[in-house]
């Protein structure tokens, strides 16, 4: 008969070996648990902020691990791109907004259709963008900067995230409404495109709230106005483009996240309700209020039906802007 020594001995053996057979299984879970958001843009701009803050609740939400990734370029349709051609399982989404639906009529070869391609799987909310110049241009409003640039045909330019991103459409938007000749920078995030106006190389960026509320009382620079329709709660003093020189104007971003096509409609009506879940608890409805973000639910229906809107505004955004697909 075997003693007790190499009985305690076997029995260690074994509970070793259990818990090591656990662990494997516990590891193989978790790594089939990750729920991936891609951000098509650069660390530091609205989408990267927006995913990061919800991230962590996210995931608790789904019951699952969060993991966010940045891949930047060509104006957001890389890192789009690698979404549209994910496996529609339910673990991968990317973090959207309006430049989404302005990729198709500035991209010739796109790659991927914005709407076919993709299914909704949770909106957000809505933010608008504020016009920002450097101190050093001789402006104070709206009309007193497209009065300025008139004057200097050619001479001026404005920062954007990159070709094709919502502030380089918003821009371009504007030139063309307002009938100035101002050149276009893109640079790889908002966050960059700011500091060029800061630095006085840019004399103007039209960037989301989340980027330009942080300096309305920096010297550096100057807040012109709201691009929304009606002005801000964030900066209810600040006014709108419309009514303080350029009529008509009008430019604000939705966000949400999408799926790839093919996607079960279980896991978006999950990703949905985790989303509606998070947009409920007041410590979040804060987090995106300090991000200029103005949240609200809505079912996966009515969030495909403004996509379809919403392209079609955007069509028309191009058009007036003046832009043409390379």
């Amino acid at each position: 008969m075997p003693n007790s020594r190499s009985t305690s001995r076997a029995a260690a053996l074994l509970t070793a070996f259990v818990l090591c057979l656990s662990a494997l299984h516990a590891a193989a879970q978790s790594s089939g648990k990750l729920f991936h958001v891609i951000v098509p843009f650069a660390a530091g701009g609205v989408q990267d902020l927006l995913a990061r803050s919800i991230s962590d609740d996210l995931g608790r939400a789904l019951g699952q691990t969060v993991v966010v990734e940045n891949r930047p370029g060509a104006g957001g349709t890389v890192g789009t791109g690698v979404v549209a051609r994910a496996t529609p399982d339910g673990q991968t989404v990317v973090m959207a907004a309006a430049s989404h639906l302005i990729a198709p009529y500035l991209y010739a070869k796109l790659g991927y259709d914005p709407q076919k391609d993709f299914v909704p799987a949770a909106y957000i909310g809505i933010a608008s963008y504020i016009l920002m110049i450097p101190a050093s241009v001789p402006a104070s409003s709206t009309g007193e900067f497209i009065k300025y640039a008139k004057a200097n045909p050619g001479k001026l330019n404005y920062a954007s995230a990159g070709n094709g991103s919502a502030t380089h459409l918003a821009m371009a938007y504007f030139s063309g409404l307002a009938g100035i000749d101002i050149v276009h920078i893109p640079y790889k995030a908002t966050g960059e495109a700011i500091n060029e106006v800061i630095a006085g190389r840019a004399q103007a960026v039209i960037a989301a709230n989340i980027g330009a509320l942080g300096f309305k009382d920096d010297k550096r620079v100057k807040l012109l106005g709201v691009t929304s329709k009606e002005r801000s709660r964030f900066v209810p003093d600040l006014p709108t483009l419309a009514e303080s020189g350029l009529p008509n104007y009008e430019f604000t971003s939705w966000f949400g996240l999408l799926a790839p096509a093919g996607t079960p409609k279980s896991a978006t009506d999950a990703i949905n309700a985790a989303v509606d879940k998070l947009l409920k608890d007041p410590s979040i409805q804060e987090r995106l209020g300090r991000q200029g973000i103005e949240f609200a639910a809505m079912p996966n229906a009515d969030f495909g039906r403004l996509l379809g809107s919403e392209s079609e505004k955007m069509a028309q955004v191009v058009k007036l802007a003046g832009l043409k697909p390379e």
